[in-house]
């Protein structure tokens, strides 16, 4: 059993404006370290076999200027690949609008040979998302994707993990992470009202009150 609050400050979370493309975006940021040395933490993000075992199957042309397609998920070009340090891909469920949705990953060498992930998540968020749910409607989701890779890069492999995002360690998870990503909306400017109803909304979405039996 994992130790949920460890996992969770594990973690630095930062959000703010950026400008895209086609308009005024927001930014969400992940900061974590691995007791991993690099090459080995990229080749799990990048090596399809070890992806799905973490996040999602991955399919495409998986090169520099190729496509890729996460199932079930978000899909997009491979904008830069500088092995073992820089990824940037864009990052959308609909191929029009990619260039407005990137996604970049860093990896550095810390203290003590840990590896240091940076991962920023740049978007043009639909109209009355960021008011109702702000930084959580996708931190969350990555936080969620670190902790895959931090099970990965661990060797602990759930066969199952819908059922595993259904238990009360999941749950617990997702609040937590729900509230800290609040704190971020706040320290980037955000109310404590609006912030507590990002919050709110975020945790209803991703863990529901659970359906009591009948």
């Amino acid at each position: 059993m994992m130790d949920i609050m460890k996992e969770l400050i594990a973690v630095h979370r930062e959000t703010g404006p950026r400008t895209m493309p086609g308009g005024e975006g927001r930014t969400v940021k992940l900061r974590r370290s691995y007791d991993a040395e690099i090459e080995d933490v990229w080749d799990a993000i990048t090596n399809p076999d070890r992806i799905r075992r973490w996040f999602l199957p991955v399919e495409g042309d998986l090169r520099l200027g190729g496509r890729y397609k996460l199932k079930g998920n978000a899909g997009g070009k491979i904008l830069r690949c500088e092995p073992p340090r820089l990824l940037e891909v864009t990052w959308s469920m609909d191929p029009k609008d990619e260039e407005n949705s990137k996604v970049e990953v860093r990896l550095s060498v810390g203290e003590d040979a840990q590896t240091i992930l940076d991962l920023e998540h740049a978007a043009i968020v639909p109209p009355g998302m960021w008011s109702e749910y702000g930084p959580g409607a996708v931190g969350v989701g990555w936080d969620l994707t670190l902790l895959g890779l931090a099970m990965e890069l661990r060797s602990i492999f759930l066969e199952d993990k819908d059922a595993w995002s259904l238990t009360p360690e999941a749950r617990q998870f997702i609040i937590g992470s729900s509230v800290d990503w609040g704190a971020a909306n706040q320290a980037a400017g955000a109310s404590a009202e609006d912030a507590k109803k990002c919050v709110e909304n975020t945790t209803k979405f991703y863990a529901p009150d659970p359906t009591p039996a009948t």
